[in-house]
């Protein structure tokens, strides 16, 4: 059977890869597929498109997990969010690599930011189209890893981040989606508005996106949004380090 959320994502990939011809499906190639690797000691999912070979450079998304998917077992990074779909989409036209956190060694900006170097260097990356996304805890690291690291995130997208950075104006460089329940449990939806009013008054580029519902996770709709990796391919680094 079809997941909804994969055909969803399947036709946001065929618009952003500039469309799909029709056709019979066809049986999903080596490079659709995650696969387990290994950097600098982190374990990660890496999707590459099927596609991967032909071109040049690629835009990737770095997706960190919540923190029920932390520990040694890879398969529990492919419960939620964007890895729990990326399988059923052989031409997704983004890398993806998605690391996991272990309990004994907690993700740090620093150390994402080295994280991301090496996997660029080892594949085809578009430096200049580097972003991060995140659910829950990994969305409040990734919100924390693009204010520390504006030189190295075009662009950061967020669903549910259970905290919040002090200084919302440490990510005026970076422009940010975030998306959020109106009635989520772990953070108000007040507080989200008042980052966002923040963050706009110091000059950041900023959205927010709430969803009528009263339950932490709003990322399994965020994640199905054609708009999202729209608004994502959107933005790019300037080699200065300006979005």
């Amino acid at each position: 059977m079809t997941d909804p959320r994969a055909a969803a994502l399947l036709a946001a990939a065929c618009v952003l890869a500039a469309g799909c011809a029709a056709s019979a499906p066809r049986a999903i190639p080596a490079q659709g597929r995650q696969t387990p690797q290994s950097a600098l000691g982190t374990r990660y999912l890496l999707y590459l498109p099927a596609s991967h070979e032909k071109e040049a450079a690629w835009p990737l998304i770095l997706f960190l997990h919540g923190g029920g998917e932390r520990g040694e077992d890879l398969s529990l990074v492919r419960r939620e969010g964007l890895p729990r779909i990326l399988d059923h989409v052989p031409d997704f036209p983004f890398v993806v690599v998605s690391p996991q956190e272990t309990l004994a060694r907690r993700w740090t900006p620093d150390g994402l930011a080295t994280f991301l170097d090496e996997v660029a260097a080892r594949h085809r990356i578009d430096r200049t189209h580097v972003y991060a996304t995140g659910l829950s805890s990994g969305a409040a690291t990734a919100l924390e890893l693009a204010a520390a690291h504006p030189d190295r995130i075009a662009a950061v997208a967020v669903a549910s981040p259970n905290r919040l950075p002090e200084d919302p104006c440490r990510l005026k460089a970076t422009p940010v989606w975030m998306f959020h329940n109106s009635g989520d449990p772990r953070i108000a939806a007040g507080r989200i508005r008042r980052f966002e009013r923040t963050l706009s008054a110091c000059g950041g580029e900023v959205r927010v996106t709430l969803y009528d519902r009263a339950r932490h996770d709003s990322w399994t709709e965020t994640y199905d949004r054609r708009d999202l990796y729209e608004w994502f391919r959107k933005h790019r680094r300037a080699p200065g380090g300006a979005s």
